[in-house]
């Protein structure tokens, strides 16, 4: 085969490939921006990392089905916060209920008033650089113009379920 050959495409088991892929362990994250309307809103992403360090540039995708595609296709900003061990049920609560996922959860404005979630490891605050289609997702990439990050451990997501790394 050469590069010129393309294969036949083959009928894909998407469970079978969402299985493949939880074999990859990924850090979690909690994007949010403003909606049109300046709401908060945001939701629980593991599709998150880096692009490029000059210009710092990183990426997430999003489910176009999803409660708040269009509040993220129409962003000029977002914000990735970073989890840490200990904030398994925020991440729970911004992958639930769309109306209820700011609910007593502690924020702070960043830059824009972009909301920022306390406790976190780690957020970037970013502008939108690019859009790209990917499929049944929306590829967002975003410049970093903030960042800060703190000691502690990452929550991390493997096969369907939460934990945290242990050296070896």
């Amino acid at each position: 085969m050469n590069d010129t050959d393309t294969p036949h495409p083959r009928p894909v088991d998407t469970r079978a490939f969402r299985i493949a892929l939880g074999r990859f362990v990924t850090g979690v994250t909690v994007i949010t921006t403003l909606a049109r309307d300046g709401r908060p809103v945001g939701l629980t992403v593991n599709s998150f990392n880096s692009v490029s360090l000059d210009p710092p540039l990183v990426l997430w995708s999003i489910d176009r089905r999803g409660s708040f595609y269009d509040a993220f296709l129409a962003c000029d900003r977002f914000a990735v916060n970073v989890l840490g061990a200990g904030q398994r049920d925020l991440s729970r609560k911004f992958a639930g209920i769309p109306d209820e996922r700011f609910d007593d959860v502690n924020i702070e404005p960043g830059q824009g008033g972009l909301p920022l979630l306390k406790g976190c490891i780690a957020w970037f605050e970013c502008r939108t650089r690019h859009r790209y289609d990917g499929g049944d997702h929306l590829i967002l990439v975003g410049e970093v113009d903030r960042f800060e990050h703190h000691p502690g451990q990452e929550l991390l997501y493997f096969a369907g379920q939460y934990g945290i790394a242990s050296a070896i």
